[in-house]
């Protein structure tokens, strides 16, 4: 057989493979081969329609060891040149961090070494010339400046329990292990909210304990969940040689149902048990203001050798913080900082701490590969937001009281003054959402100003749904931090598995640190002034859940908070700000955190966040604290019966390019459909030249162009070949039956027997009347009205043999569309 008619595949196996099996590549630890799925493919959304664009799948990867990549290869047949791979494949290469990328058709390899240890950067060897792993082995130390005992440590194994780490999730633990291996000492990692930071952790942890290069370890956080739910799923490898450092005992529900009490270090004398390895800790249960609560002074500096600290953006890293007394103790350490938003400012640095990101994996890159959910926004502007409100002279609040005359904007509502109007049409506007989208019970979070006016939301919010409260009273709760009710149903609302509640009302308690995996609905209505904390609240819905049919998630905004999105700031690389001569001090305002936690993690309000409401226990209602007066807390003022509408709202989708646009499902797939194929003429010639006329429908679905739910979505039942005619050129469609009929006029089946002739045109008009496309598919014959005719092999040989057969097919496929032009 010719070389030139075998095909990938083939090349793969009788060239390629015996090459790395020929050069000392282990087929069982060292090669993946084609199954290698980098990413899945970008979520694409328009309207209702999901569909998957396409996969990055690598043709080889060769690996050090299992996890630790070095090189790939991409293959080609032998009608292509030996090197017409090598972009594909230095495109996979620089998403694994690897050096190393080769191009193959079979009759040898074009090699690109990234390392500078060759001469040529690129050249061409033989089929018997692949390198050896130890060849390639030593060229990456080199390019990584790693000793061999360092080399040691940096290609230690994972755990390995069968899951496989996601590219960048192998890229941030091997960068982690390599910077250790170099006795780096600060470390951040940068990872999108939803991308695995403590499975992430875990491995690192794994293979540096395992390695004997880490003996103690401690992982830091400040929410109970974070580490509760920590120790039981993504650490359970641990138990035997992990404790929490807490003297309150808990049982924890696992992912997979089963509960088990986590095993604690601290007894209640608040002594700790040093006879462990893996340390789970809350700063608040590490120290306090008061003497007697640092506990961590009871351990020596030098008892931990690794700490790991979780959402480092939350302030243990400001130099004032009460928390970074903990780092400090213990600095001799190598502290590693986990954060999805690193927190820049003029007052706190991530940076200036850890240093640069080892790694970073943003929510842009997230979504782009298909591992995070992609949104769309609903921008609602309500006339009292646009306009503002000025009350009528002598206008009386609902205790009575005159209501100061001035102009009250969005700054206002519901901070200083409440329009209970304007909070039934925003409670309203969610519900209707709901009910258009055909799923009253999908997971929704609705972000207020304060506690005070979630609870008023949730009231508005249990009057707009009586009748699914009243199957349910959880349907509607508010979770904030002071509302234990709430709070015992938190574990519920980020349950896939359980029903209520379903809509919940918060200020900030659910803004970071909460797994919400089937979120479907975020509603802004409070103004975030943070990127930090807009980011976090973003991140509520990053999150795919498959097994629920969770691709995407919406956020309504009502406030003007999403014009975070159009900010360079978002998503945007770390860059510090803030760099502290040895004479300055980093001294933060006040009220720089917009929360505070317990000695157990639980978020409490404080009392001098301009968020917090504090109950007033007099005639006046609510009180409202005011940061620019002087005059401390003013009273809210409550307006009835002003009136308040939607004057317009606009949706918008994620472009290809991560920006926000206004566009519609036909406009999108009209742009994609001319990036692809610049003219009719163009798209006739490819149409035209393809006798499986489905495989380019195939092309286009991989792409995120399914053109069968396109035409559903749009309501255009149309042939695929008019539907593009129709959105991307505006050319006039024909229906399936006017051009089955157009076929039937030219007699084009006279040549063939009455039996022939019979099967051709049931073919048409199965084509014309149950819309079926891919006529050349042989087991369209085993159907009615086929199945009476005779069997598949009998009807087939009425044309004489199968290919006869296929090719009157064709003919008539090519009938069908001759005229199109």
């Amino acid at each position: 057989m010719q070389k030139r008619s075998l095909s990938e595949r083939d090349i793969c196996s009788k060239f390629i493979m015996p090459a790395l099996l020929s050069a000392g590549w282990d087929l069982n630890t060292q090669i993946s081969e084609e199954k290698t799925i980098l990413t899945p493919g970008r979520i694409i959304v328009r309207g209702k329609m999901v569909a998957r664009g396409q996969k990055k799948r690598a043709d080889y990867v060769l690996y050090i060891k299992p996890n630790v990549p070095i090189a790939v290869i991409e293959a080609k047949d032998n009608k292509h040149s030996i090197g017409d791979g090598m972009q594909q494949a230095l495109t996979y290469a620089e998403m694994l961090r690897v050096p190393f990328a080769f191009s193959s058709n079979g009759d040898g390899f074009l090699f690109h070494d990234q390392t500078g240890q060759s001469a040529s950067m690129e050249r061409q060897i033989g089929l018997d010339d692949f390198p050896s792993p130890d060849e390639l082995v030593k060229k990456y130390k080199a390019w990584k400046g790693l000793t061999d005992s360092q080399a040691e440590t940096a290609f230690h194994p994972y755990y390995d329990d069968g899951k496989t780490p996601r590219y960048y999730q192998m890229n941030a633990i091997n960068a982690s292990l390599e910077a250790i291996a170099r006795e780096q000492q600060r470390l951040l990692l940068v990872m999108a909210t939803g991308t695995g930071k403590t499975f992430t952790a875990f491995q690192i942890i794994w293979r540096l304990w395992k390695s004997g290069v880490k003996k103690r370890v401690l992982f830091l956080a400040d929410r109970n969940v974070l580490i509760d739910q920590t120790m039981v799923n993504d650490f359970r490898p641990f138990i035997g040689d992990m404790a929490k450092l807490s003297a309150r005992s808990k049982t924890i529900e696992r992912a997979d149902g089963s509960k088990e009490e986590l095993t604690l270090a601290v007894d209640k004398k608040r002594r700790i048990n040093t006879a462990y390895q893996i340390y789970l800790g809350l700063y608040q249960a590490l120290t306090g203001p008061k003497e007697s609560q640092k506990i961590y002074k009871e351990l020596s500096p030098d008892f931990f050798d690794l700490i790991i600290i979780d959402e480092c953006h939350r302030g243990s890293a400001a130099e004032d913080s009460a928390w970074r007394e903990i780092l400090e103790h213990f600095s001799s350490a190598t502290h590693i900082g986990l954060t999805a938003t690193p927190k820049e400012t003029e007052y706190a640095s991530n940076i200036e701490y850890f240093g640069d990101p080892v790694y970073s994996y943003t929510l842009r890159e997230g979504i782009s590969d298909g591992f995070l959910a992609p949104y769309k926004v609903i921008k609602s502007h309500i006339d009292r937001d646009v306009e503002g409100y000025r009350p009528e002279a002598g206008q009386l609040d609902r205790d009575g009281v005159e209501v100061e005359d001035r102009i009250y904007n969005t700054k206002d509502f519901d901070r200083v003054l409440v329009l209970d109007d304007r909070t039934k049409l925003v409670a309203k506007r969610v519900t209707q959402f709901l009910k258009e989208s055909g799923d009253r019970m999908q997971k929704t979070i609705v972000f207020c100003v304060d506690e005070e006016y979630a609870a008023r939301m949730r009231q508005a919010l249990v009057n707009e749904n009586q009748d699914l409260v009243a199957k349910d009273q959880r349907y509607v709760m508010r979770i904030t931090g002071s509302d234990k009710e709430g709070i015992n149903q938190l574990a519920n609302f980020i349950d896939p598995e359980a029903p209520y509640p379903v809509v919940v009302t918060t200020s900030r308690l659910l803004s970071t640190g909460v797994d919400a995996q089937t979120c479907r609905l975020i509603a802004l209505d409070r103004q975030i002034g943070s990127m930090t904390e807009f980011k976090q609240i973003v991140g509520r819905g990053t999150r795919v859940h498959a097994d629920t049919g969770k691709y995407y998630f919406t956020l309504m905004d009502f406030r003007g908070a999403t014009n975070h999105f159009a900010d360079p700031e978002f998503d945007g690389d770390p860059v510090q700000v803030y760099q502290p001569s040895d004479d300055d001090p980093m001294v933060p305002p006040d009220n720089l955190d917009t929360h505070s936690t317990d000695e157990e993690g639980e978020e409490v309000q404080d009392g001098t966040d301009v968020e917090t409401v504090i109950e007033a226990g007099t005639d006046h209602g609510a009180i409202a604290v005011d940061d620019n007066s002087d005059e401390g807390p003013k009273r809210k003022i409550y307006v009835d019966g002003v009136g308040a509408t939607i004057l317009k709202e606009r949706v918008e989708y994620l472009d290809a390019d991560g920006k926000l646009i206004t566009e519609s499902l036909r406009d999108f797939t009209r742009k994609h459909l001319i990036r692809r194929y610049v003219s009719i003429d163009d798209f006739l010639r490819r149409w035209n030249s393809e006798d499986r006329k489905k495989a380019i429908i195939e092309e286009l679905a991989e792409e995120g162009l399914d053109l069968n739910l396109i035409g559903e979505e749009l309501g255009k039942d149309l042939d695929p070949f008019d539907l593009v005619c129709h959105i991307a050129f505006d050319a006039k469609p024909l229906t399936r039956k006017e051009r089955a009929d157009n076929v039937k006029k030219k007699d084009v089946f006279s040549r063939y027997g009455e039996q022939a002739r019979s099967v051709l045109e049931a073919l048409l008009e199965k084509y014309a009347d149950d819309g079926v496309f891919d006529l050349d598919d042989t087991k369209i014959l085993q159907i009615a009205p086929f199945s009476n005719m005779g069997t598949p092999i009998e009807l087939m040989r009425v044309f004489g043999k199968k290919p006869d057969y296929l090719q009157a097919v064709h003919e008539l496929q090519n009938a069908l569309y001759q005229d199109a032009s």
